[in-house]
């Protein structure tokens, strides 16, 4: 049941448990391995459009953290017999290990389009029986957490290193997604990842060439202390920022963000580079965007656009060296238009 009173009815999978989740929708056709595991969904249900899911099963590296927080996961068709090579267990099997449930044979359609009218809103799942008086008591007296990047950032700091490293960043974790690490370590960056709220003397002493911020969940107003460090930071190093990291940026530099009516979820998203012209499609999980007219006296400019709906897909601050992208150009499996953004933070850090 979502918020407003709508009923969904459908067949259980996964985990067996009542939760309360914010109900998103993603339009991937592939690749829900690495959305089940990417920390930037935590407490969110994902409505998959794409009708059939689970059908080359999960495999041991496509992970992109270790317990993934997905709070639920809505498809129209689940498979349970999956054909790949790769394939180590199937999806039903991975969300019962690690407690997400799931909910198949549902109108996703249906569901897709409430979203886009009505917005993302909190919904309830939980048995057929329960009554439905109970169900709207139960999501009225409920709220959203703000603590989702406190809980799913590193506790201590971690380092990964190629075997001869050329450069040192140290990359603050919001819910860092593995393949974010991967391709920093593969352009040869030993990668000191530190906890959310580390503060700037404590990334100093690690005398880092580069600053990275990660993506992650939630509100970016919800953590005051990463956009402190980066305000005190801003200057001193090369930043590169993606998802949150952008939107933390933007904070950073007294500019405003805001929430997005359903947000940006999947791979085929058109963003417009205003410096070159070039048209990349891009993969995108996140609920809230920078407020472009806010960025006028910030130092930051905007760099690059969506072309759906004009907002602000990337920013910069030339005399600082520092920029950020609101989508993910480390997306695996995604569009690989867009890899290059981290061979530019290389050649900020030769710089």
């Amino acid at each position: 049941m979502t918020s407003d009173g709508a009923v969904y009815v459908g067949e259980g999978f996964g985990a067996s448990c009542d939760r309360i989740c914010e109900l998103v929708f993603n339009t991937s056709m592939a690749g829900y391995q690495e959305i089940l595991s990417d920390p930037s969904y935590t407490d969110q249900a994902v409505v998959m459009t794409y009708p059939l899911i689970g059908n080359y099963g999960l495999n041991g590296d496509d992970w992109e953290t270790e317990v993934p927080s997905l709070g639920a996961l809505i498809v129209r068709e689940v498979c349970s017999t999956p054909s790949n090579f790769r394939c180590a267990e199937t999806l039903d099997h991975a969300m019962k290990r690690f407690g997400i449930p799931g909910l198949s044979g549902v109108d996703t359609r249906k569901l897709t389009r409430s979203i886009r009218d009505l917005g993302s809103r909190r919904a309830l799942l939980t048995d057929a029986g329960m009554p439905m008086d109970e169900c709207l008591r139960i999501l009225a007296e409920s709220d959203l957490r703000h603590d989702q990047v406190a809980r799913v950032s590193v506790k201590e700091i971690r380092t990964v290193s190629p075997e001869h490293p050329r450069f040192h960043v140290a990359a603050v974790d919001c819910g860092m997604k593995k393949n974010i690490v991967r391709s920093l370590v593969k352009r040869g960056c030993r990668v000191t990842v530190v906890p959310w709220n580390t503060g700037a003397d404590a990334i100093r002493s690690l005398n880092p060439d580069g600053v990275f911020l990660s993506n992650g969940p939630g509100d970016p107003e919800d953590v005051p202390e990463t956009i402190g460090t980066v305000r005190a930071l801003r200057g001193e190093y090369p930043i590169f920022g993606i998802c949150l990291g952008h939107q933390i940026l933007a904070l950073a530099y007294g500019a405003r963000t805001y929430k997005l009516k359903f947000g940006h979820r999947g791979g085929n998203h058109p963003v417009k580079d205003l410096l070159t012209g070039k048209i990349e499609i891009t993969a995108q999980n996140h609920s809230y965007a920078v407020d472009a007219e806010s960025l006028a006296g910030t130092g930051l400019t905007v760099t690059r656009i969506n072309l759906l709906d004009g907002t602000v897909e990337g920013m910069a601050a030339p005399a600082d060296r520092a920029f950020s992208v609101q989508y993910h150009p480390e997306s695996a499996p995604g569009p690989e238009d867009s890899g290059s953004l981290f061979d530019e933070f290389i050649r900020m850090m030769q710089s």
